[in-house]
């Protein structure tokens, strides 16, 4: 797991390998994430957009930004969390994601929450020591 703490909020990453929605004979890889957001913080703060820094074993970089997360804009008061689930695909056997979520707060503060950058991994890739 992956963990990353911007102004009191705490947002932890799981990535999985999906073997079963894969096909290394046709170059495609995907990954399902697992993400929680804990506001530890004395703010109620609302998750605006999401942006995400995909890039693949071969250097390819995808930007996505969007409204939201999964179609939701949650609003988390303090001692509050928030979980979902979403997914990717590349079409090489590994690849790193990073990005930021755009929290408000009730007083219209406007701040990047850090989401930690995770490595996706699958067992098609042999291991590497970078």
């Amino acid at each position: 797991m992956y963990s990353e703490t911007t102004n009191g909020i705490t947002v932890t990453v799981r990535p999985v390998y999906l073997e079963d929605q894969s096909s290394p004979a046709e170059n495609r890889y995907v990954w399902a994430y697992f993400i929680r957001i804990e506001n530890n913080s004395r703010a109620t703060v609302q998750l605006k957009s999401r942006y995400w820094h995909i890039t693949d074993a071969l250097g390819r970089v995808q930007e996505v930004r969007g409204a939201g997360v999964v179609g939701e804009q949650p609003v988390l008061k303090p001692g509050q969390a928030y979980e979902y689930n979403s997914g990717t695909p590349l079409s090489t056997p590994s690849g790193i994601m990073r990005g930021t979520y755009q929290m408000e707060s009730t007083d219209g503060d406007r701040f990047d929450l850090r989401i930690p950058a995770f490595s996706l991994d699958s067992p098609h890739q042999a291991a590497r020591l970078n």
